[in-house]
């Protein structure tokens, strides 16, 4: 059976080498953050990536949906959208011959494979909250009827900088649904000059579909099959529940700089993005180093910093990398 897995997990490895090849032609550099993407897809989950406008965020979730051939879909968040614009909602029609009256759904822009939430931020609490259960459940109810979103389905949601002007904080408890938290920074110099180059010219990239829907969900359960030894996930648990001030042994400094720390969904997200990492890299065995290479994009939202810690200007990150230092692996034995 590990022979088997192995021999399906080369071959997604050689199909996140050919996506990633692709995905090149058109965003320069960012290598870190297009992973983070396709760990988002294949693990099935939803990403947040954040970063000032003009970084393609947009661009980036765009050429992903072409690679893999799905549904795309792009709602643009402003103050005065509404959940029915997100969700769809029921109209009546008069049928001309009988002239009797029936109600219809017309389905909203959700109903697709990949959603691109676009400045999430910029719209108020109760219309993002619309996205809860499409994104937990992979439903969504209108008019008192529940309709199944077809798979596979993910929310890849840009957002900016909760300081600029016109954005409205996440409720936590959709921040806690997406799997990943991004950050996209400005590129390097050299990256720069080259998107200059490429963007101010005629020619345009022809970007190739790599993976279609079926055998997403096929690597989508080949991820969930890679096993993972019982001390990796003891550090993944360990390193959620050291999030917590209210935990007996935490590290003082957490008491100090943490408001509430991460759920169990935490613990789920470390060993699912770490078996992800693992098998995109052609590998069926799941190492504490795939924790520590993911905890940052699972932990900085699902963390909130004391008043203490952000008037020190201490950021999550920070917090999250200082618990990678302190607290240790647990025995393989």
């Amino acid at each position: 059976m590990s022979d088997q897995i192995q021999q399906q997990v080369q071959n997604l490895h050689s199909y996140h080498n050919n996506m990633l090849q692709e995905l090149s032609k058109v965003i320069v550099g960012q290598r870190e953050i297009l992973e983070e993407l396709l760990i988002t897809i294949f693990a099935g989950g939803h990403n947040l990536l954040e970063g000032v406008p003009g970084l393609a965020k947009t661009l980036m979730i765009s050429t992903l949906s072409k690679v893999l051939s799905l549904g795309f879909k792009r709602i643009q968040f402003t103050p005065d959208l509404m959940p029915s614009d997100i969700v769809g909602t029921n109209v009546i029609e008069e049928d001309h011959e009988t002239g009797k009256r029936a109600t219809r759904f017309v389905a909203g822009p959700i109903f697709s494979n990949i959603i691109l939430a676009d400045e999430i931020n910029r719209t108020p609490p109760k219309t993002q909250a619309a996205l809860l259960q499409a994104m937990q459940e992979k439903e969504v109810t209108a008019g008192g009827q529940t309709y199944k979103l077809d798979p596979p389905f993910f929310v890849l949601a840009t957002q900016n900088p909760i300081d600029q002007e016109g954005t409205y904080p996440l409720p936590e408890a959709q921040k806690d649904r997406f799997l990943l938290n991004t950050l996209i920074k400005y590129p390097q110099l050299q990256e720069e000059e080259n998107i200059v180059i490429q963007t101010t010219a005629n020619e345009v990239a022809d970007v190739q579909s790599v993976c279609d829907g079926p055998n997403l969900l096929f690597f989508q359960s080949l991820v969930r099959s890679v096993p993972v030894s019982r001390h990796v996930t003891g550090y993944a648990v360990d390193l959620v529940r050291a999030t917590r001030p209210s935990e007996a042994g935490v590290p003082a400094f957490i008491k100090e700089q943490v408001g509430w720390g991460a759920g169990p969904r935490a613990s789920q997200a470390l060993i699912l993005g770490a078996k992800c990492r693992a098998a995109l890299a052609g590998r069926i065995n799941v190492s504490c180093d795939d924790i520590r290479a993911v905890s940052l994009p699972v932990l900085r939202h699902r963390i909130a910093a004391s008043f203490t810690a952000e008037a020190e200007g201490i950021s999550t990150d920070a917090i999250v990398q200082r618990l990678l230092q302190e607290v240790p692996e647990r025995s393989a034995s």
